[in-house]
């Protein structure tokens, strides 16, 4: 049952006096309940809470954290139907698309509970001391890997549940060994209450120290930036926009204590089709990427935004192609109103530049928060010139650049800034030519694919899911994969010490 409350540690709490409702978008109304913004009082007692939680569940075994995050998982999905509904109602999303991400986000949890149930995950070094070492005794050195302390998530509007309340960045936080609190999407409010509630049950049954994990509301920035300023928060993990994210990583920064915020921000995510491809199957790489392109409305972080090739016989036709198959394609409702506003904007901005051809765009009508689907084309020329072109368009929309030649196709993306993925859609003959591109685009992403489409993120131990700025704020971790947790650690060495101090993973 919704409350429209704020989970302050294993408590509901509504002291405030400013509200706000979810909306409906594919209807374009507002849904029935009101949620309570959180005053700076219940702000200031979940991080006390969390704080205190700290001391005690930094040294929690890795068998009970696993328990937790096992609990947490099986506790999502008894909340069955209600969570489906709620989750569709507040984002125009399917209920397939909701079953599948509940169970992404039900296998994230379960993979962090095995992978932390064993101490391999911490990578500890033992490197034994020798007293009798001449000249001088070599001491006892043994490095860990040790929680930074209360972790402040910003729940992403495109994943309600995957990259939200329980998604991954509080999985691999709580797997840590570090309390966390949400900061709860101000358009997923209901679906963010439904998921507290279960993680605070699990807390419960598990034993887990009240303030492990606390779920706070507020529409507008007021209450996420102060938390990110409050001192006993160190770390943050953020999925957004780039201007939400820096502002956030600034705020970090100028802090007393600078503190690490782990942002996954903006990226068109450029697809390299060479010629080679285009002259054996460019309908087939057409119809795959119309897909692509249109895929959850074109709401993926992955979403390919910029598809670069040479100049060839093929390419127009391609273009036409590609345009046609995408619009072709029913339109489908955006999560809210403001990324509509967005979609609308930034793609009116891209096609607006001198040079910009609107190749195709669904014309006809629809819904008041559907998004019509378009594809654009340019020269390679004009696209290096101007960097209003590189803007990402975040919906379903999509740039083709046409270069003249290689080396016009390495200088295009060159100019471009860090990216999530890049993307090769090459035949054999191709292989042993591809090295500057390959080189190129290693510098500006953090996941090349090869003949594939860039949307789809697999949860894995060797998954990069960040790219150099703006992509994410620290190209060398990723936000989804076992390696999150490496963002909510610190290296640690004890010296000299006696071995029954030491922690049991460390006295081997």
């Amino acid at each position: 049952m919704i409350t429209g409350k704020n989970y302050i540690g294993n408590k509901l709490s509504g002291e405030g006096t400013k509200t706000h409702k979810t909306v409906n978008p594919k209807l374009n109304i507002q849904n029935p309940t009101e949620f309570l913004e959180a005053t700076a009082e219940e702000l200031e007692e979940a991080v006390t809470l969390a704080d205190t939680a700290f001391k005690t569940y930094k040294n929690t075994s890795g068998s009970k954290r696993a328990a937790f995050l096992n609990t947490i998982a099986d506790e999502i999905m008894e909340l069955g139907d209600e969570l489906v509904q709620m989750y569709c109602t507040e984002s125009g999303l399917p209920e397939g698309r909701a079953a599948g991400e509940r169970g992404r986000t039900v296998f994230q949890l379960q993979a962090f509970a095995k992978m932390v149930s064993k101490d391999d995950w911490r990578q500890n070094v033992i490197d034994a001391g020798q007293p009798d070492r001449e000249p001088l005794p070599k001491p006892d050195l043994r490095k860990t890997s040790v929680p930074l302390g209360p972790v402040v998530v910003f729940a992403a509007s495109n994943f309600p549940l995957a990259f939200s309340t329980a998604g991954g960045d509080t999985a691999s936080a709580l797997a840590a060994g570090c309390p966390v609190i949400v900061k709860s999407h101000a358009m997923h409010s209901g679906t963010g209450e439904l998921v507290a509630s279960a993680i605070i049950k699990a807390a419960e049954k598990t034993g887990m120290p009240n303030g492990v994990f606390s779920n706070i509301t507020g529409r507008g920035r007021t209450v996420g930036q102060a938390l990110v300023k409050h001192p006993k928060v160190k770390a943050v993990g953020f999925t957004g926009s780039i201007a939400g994210g820096t502002v956030l990583f600034n705020l970090a920064a100028e802090r007393d204590e600078p503190i690490p915020v782990f942002t996954e921000m903006g990226s068109i995510n450029p697809v390299i089709i060479t010629s080679n491809a285009l002259e054996s199957r460019a309908e087939e790489i057409a119809s795959q990427y119309a897909g692509s392109i249109t895929l959850g409305t074109g709401q993926f972080c992955t979403n390919p935004g910029l598809i670069l090739t040479i100049e060839s016989g093929k390419t127009q036709s391609f273009i036409e192609d590609l345009a046609q198959k995408t619009i072709a394609i029913q339109a489908q409702c955006m999560l809210h109103p403001n990324i509509k506003d967005g979609y609308v904007e930034n793609g009116n901005l891209v096609s607006q530049q001198e040079g910009v051809t609107v190749v195709g765009k669904i014309d006809s009508e629809i819904g008041e928060n559907y998004a019509a689907s378009q594809v654009n084309a340019v020269s390679g020329t004009d696209f290096i010139a101007n960097p209003k072109m590189h803007t990402e368009v975040f919906g379903p929309f999509s740039m083709v650049v046409t270069c003249k030649d290689e080396q016009e196709l390495v200088s295009a993306i060159n100019h471009l800034e860090g990216q999530l993925t890049g993307t090769i859609m090459a035949e054999g003959s191709d292989h042993e030519s591809l090295g500057d591109v390959v080189d190129a685009l290693q510098s500006r992403v953090g996941r090349i694919i090869f003949n594939g489409v860039p949307t789809g993120v697999e949860v894995s131990g060797a998954m990069t899911h960040g790219g150099p700025y703006p992509a994410s704020s620290d190209s060398r971790f990723t936000s989804v994969g076992l390696e999150a947790i490496k963002r909510w650690v610190r290296p640690f060495t004890y010296q000299g010490w006696p071995k029954e101090m030491l922690p049991e993973y460390l006295k081997k």
